[in-house]
């Protein structure tokens, strides 16, 4: 280094470009130690671990089965009655992702207390129509107690075997029994079905049983069809299988004279 000085001189133009050559190598050679010697170390560059599946396992469960190469923290909470309480529900990183050691992984996890719902109100309808309502409002159908009366119509709920009013909160999941009419009641009256929407009094003539034939008035393009005339009228009695016609059009339509 000197002999180079003694040569050239400090103050002299090569002196200066040698010693701004000389610090340039420094720096180069200190960027490289750091990025491909120190920072591969410090973070341990190339090691990785596989997440494992954790969804369905508890908490408890959780805190034997990661070893300190992996963390947990919840950041969220949900409900689902196929899975315990505190039942990991969702994870993420998802399992089989690569990670860092020490990584944490966010995870979901099953309420303690499920959440309520208020019990439907499905008396009086059928019980197709009462599955696809319990289910729409994530409760289960039980056990049918069969009553006499008029066929596959609901004619009281219950939970946990007693008596329960609609609108009354339970757990979300849970199982409403049904009583429910056997079609050993005889005949009854059939209701008056005159200007309502078609969609309504065919609800209700399935619903009791019966069998529905429909004729068009007039053309319903566009329009929300009412009920103008049923035969048999409403307050006439009938039987469980039986056929009500019924004429529909649009509202305040002639119907057509009998026959």
């Amino acid at each position: 280094m000197n002999f180079i000085y003694k040569k050239y001189g400090r103050n002299t133009l090569g002196g200066i470009l040698i010693t701004i050559l000389l610090a340039l190598i420094i720096v180069i050679i200190l960027i490289v130690l750091f990025f491909f010697v120190y920072l591969p170390r410090a973070t341990n560059h190339g090691e990785t671990i596989t997440v494992p599946n954790i969804e369905g396992m508890t908490i408890s469960e959780l805190d034997n089965f990661l070893t300190k190469d992996l963390r947990y923290e919840v950041n969220d909470s949900s409900y689902s009655s196929e899975h315990p309480p505190l039942a990991v529900l969702k994870q993420f990183p998802h399992a089989g992702a690569k990670v860092k050691e020490g990584r944490k992984i966010d995870i979901s996890v099953n309420r303690i207390n499920p959440p309520t719902v208020p019990v439907p109100n499905l008396v009086d309808g059928s019980v197709v129509n009462a599955d696809a309502v319990l289910q729409s409002n994530e409760l289960k159908r039980g056990r049918i107690e069969l009553v006499r009366g008029a066929f596959n119509v609901v004619k009281e709920m219950k939970y946990k075997g007693a008596h329960v009013e609609p609108n009354v909160r339970v757990p979300k999941g849970s199982v409403i029994d049904l009583v429910v009419m056997d079609g050993h009641g005889g005949s009854f009256a059939v209701d008056n079905l005159e200007g309502r929407e078609c969609d309504e009094a065919l609800f209700y003539i399935r619903g009791a049983d019966l069998i529905p034939e429909v004729e068009l008035v007039e053309d319903t393009v566009g329009i929300v069809p009412v009920v103008l005339k049923q035969k048999p009228a409403g307050g006439e009695i009938v039987k469980f299988g039986d056929i009500v016609r019924v004429w529909i059009g649009k509202e305040g339509t002639e119907p057509p004279a009998d026959e």
